[in-house]
């Protein structure tokens, strides 16, 4: 047998301590990417958060330094030093360096946690460089440092400090050898945090940017707990009603925080969180609210004849149309499903949520009659709307071989079938929609141009949606279906391509359709089918000799290369209609040398994306105005 096909005892690695963290970190961070990255950040946070849940701490800061390593201190009752009986070692160098360790598995150090798996630190330390840990306790400084997740020497005294002083301070530096990115962005930990002082009421969390000239702070400290969640989310929209119901209770020891508050758009916002960490899949704490609305606005409506007898009840569907809604549990055990605690799946937790929602929303109703019947006839307008929709809806829908109807007149479709293979180019106008039809590779990519702007649907009711023709155009062409018929498993492209002009129009009708599929369908965008094309913005001519720039500083690159004198021919693309087919192409559709930027969706802060949609596509001006204003410094090839 050859060498290369021995296979033994001697071939079987066994991974020491944390080496099987820095071997497989995607095993436990998600990936080595910028996301993996600000996950570090999280898990130290976590760990200072349930010393918040557990009662001992309420001031959190979070430090980027100029060599952006990151600070997090907290003043919790700081990690035990003494040694742990089992290891023989500091409590302290254990949670540093042991995984699956930590006062989250029974031993009475936590009732509830977010960071059950004991993980958290230790992993953190692996992935780093160095990693420097302060504990503040019995009015002793303990200090220890680690090197790639070894400890340089035992736990030591390095000071003291007041007896009243505890707390816990971990500094950190990403290893550059495991991290495709190691520059921490302020805007992605600014959304997190927030989301996390919001979750955990009177909690204050501090985050500084010691970088650049202007040294950034804020502070993140709310009273009202979910509450004011629900009133930030809502804040680009009208809200029908000036309460934001609250409910609050413990059953089953299942520790129950609801707030909702309902608005005149038409989609639905309802995050749900367990031990404050997000389940963007809900699970059995989201069936119990769901299962509570029903049922509890049902039999209002019914009691009070907002509903008549012979009218059919409304459906959970109808009750949430424009709801936004946070569902919080504080559970002793939760079962999650997987490392990445996408789903909840503990039954006690949907006994809970229902029992303590029902009976809260039914007194609430009882005791503001006004509210109740807004939310009641908005329900009954959504029940109407729907049943409209739903005879819309059949035109949109994939007919068989026996039927007349198929996929939509203005598509030129490809001729392989497998999804893998295939992909849509969505063009704006028939000008460009011909020029890419002719560009085209028959075999693997598709055309469907769209005319003109289509339907905003953060402004419109579902009939509306289902009833405009580009929209239809589209659903009918992806073929997932969409809302609650959305099934992943029959789309027919894996890349869906936005191809618009590089000027305002087209940065618009972009935007219009991200609506569209974020609102519709988002786990298109959440598995990475969603792309935008990346047409240049100049052609440069000289002596029969063709370049093409995508941006300015690529122009000036081009131009100081080939020289800046009369012979130049530079032209400024106002449109894709502005190419022919083989100019197209060769820029934009060409796989082996177009430029595509896929979009991309963040579960953990997917709030803010929420937001940002709303601001930007809603009805109210006033905040599509102070985030223009606040991020005007960013754009770029803006058409004047």
């Amino acid at each position: 047998m050859s060498k290369q096909q021995e296979y033994n005892a001697d071939q079987i690695q066994i991974l020491e301590g944390l080496e099987a963290v820095r071997k497989r970190p995607g095993m436990y961070i998600g990936s080595t990417s910028s996301r993996g990255l600000h996950h570090l950040v999280y898990e130290i946070v976590d760990n200072s958060v349930d010393e918040a849940l557990a009662g001992f701490c309420d001031t959190i800061t979070v430090q980027i330094n100029r060599d952006n390593s990151i600070t997090v201190e907290d003043n919790g009752r700081g990690i035990p030093v003494d040694i742990q009986a089992k290891a023989g070692k500091s409590a302290l160098e254990v949670v540093f360096t042991v995984l699956h360790a930590g006062g989250k598995f029974g031993g009475g150090g936590y009732k509830v946690s977010g960071g059950l798996h004991g993980v958290g630190a230790s992993v953190v330390n692996a992935l780093s460089t160095w990693l420097d840990v302060e504990i503040y306790r019995d009015g002793h400084v303990y200090h220890q440092r680690y090197e790639r997740g070894k400890a340089e020497k035992p736990v030591e005294i390095i000071g003291a400090c007041k007896k009243s002083k505890t707390g816990t301070k971990v500094h950190f530096l990403p290893d550059d050898t495991i991290f495709e990115e190691t520059v921490f962005d302020y805007d992605t930990l600014k959304q997190r945090l927030r989301e996390t002082a919001f979750l955990t009421k009177n909690l204050k969390i501090v985050l500084r940017d010691e970088r650049g000239e202007e040294k950034k702070e804020k502070t993140f400290h709310y009273e009202g707990g979910i509450r004011e969640f629900v009133q930030y989310l809502n804040k680009s929209k009208t809200a029908l009603y000036d309460k934001v119901v609250y409910c609050e209770g413990t059953k089953d020891k299942v520790y129950v925080e609801v707030a909702f508050q309902h608005n005149d758009s038409f989609t639905e916002s309802t995050y749900t969180f367990v031990n404050n960490v997000i389940t963007p899949e809900g699970g059995t704490h989201l069936s119990g609210f769901k299962n509570a609305l029903t049922k509890t606005f049902n039999d209002y409506a019914r009691r009070n004849k907002i509903l008549k007898d012979n009218e059919p009840n409304l459906s959970g569907d109808d009750i949430r149309e424009g709801l936004t809604a946070i569902v919080s549990v504080k559970i002793e055990d939760p079962q999650f499903e997987g490392q990445t605690k996408q789903k909840l799946g503990n039954s006690e937790a949907r006994g809970a949520v229902d029992g303590v929602v029902s009976e809260q929303v039914t007194y609430f109703l009882e005791q503001n009659p006004a509210i109740a019947k807004i939310i009641c006839e908005k329900a009954i307008l959504a029940q109407r709307a729907r049943a409209a929709a739903r005879k819309a809806r059949d035109l949109t829908r994939r007919k068989t071989a026996l039927e007349t109807m198929s996929l939509p007149g203005k598509l030129a479709d490809c001729s392989d079938k497998n999804p893998e293979n295939c992909e849509i180019f969505i063009v704006e106008g028939d000008s460009a929609g011909g020029s890419a039809k002719s560009a085209r590779s028959r075999n693997t990519q598709a055309i469907l141009p769209l005319r003109g702007k289509i339907l905003n649907v953060e402004k419109a009711s579902l009939d509306k949606i289902y009833g405009n023709a580009e929209i239809k155009a589209m659903i009918t062409a992806f073929g997932t279906g969409i809302h609650e018929e959305f099934d992943i498993s029959k789309l027919r492209y894996h890349k869906i391509i936005i191809m618009t002009d590089a000027d305002v129009d087209g940065a618009h009708i972009s935007t219009l359709l991200l609506t569209f599929i974020y609102r519709f369908m988002p786990e298109l965008i959440k598995q990475g089918y969603v792309y935008l094309a990346q047409p240049p913005l100049f052609k440069v001519e000289k002596n029969k000799k063709i370049w093409y720039a995508y941006s300015d500083v690529e122009l000036d690159k081009i131009l100081k290369e080939i020289g800046r004198d009369s012979n130049n021919k530079i032209q400024r693309y106002k449109g894709l209609g502005e190419m022919d087919a083989d100019q197209l192409w060769e820029t934009t559709m060409d796989p082996e040398k177009r430029i595509l930027r896929r979009v991309t969706m963040n579960e953990e802060t997917e709030s803010e994306v929420d937001v940002t949609f709303t601001t930007l596509m809603g009805d109210k001006v006033e905040p599509r105005r102070e985030f223009i204003e606040a991020n005007a410094q960013y754009v770029k090839n803006l058409d004047i």
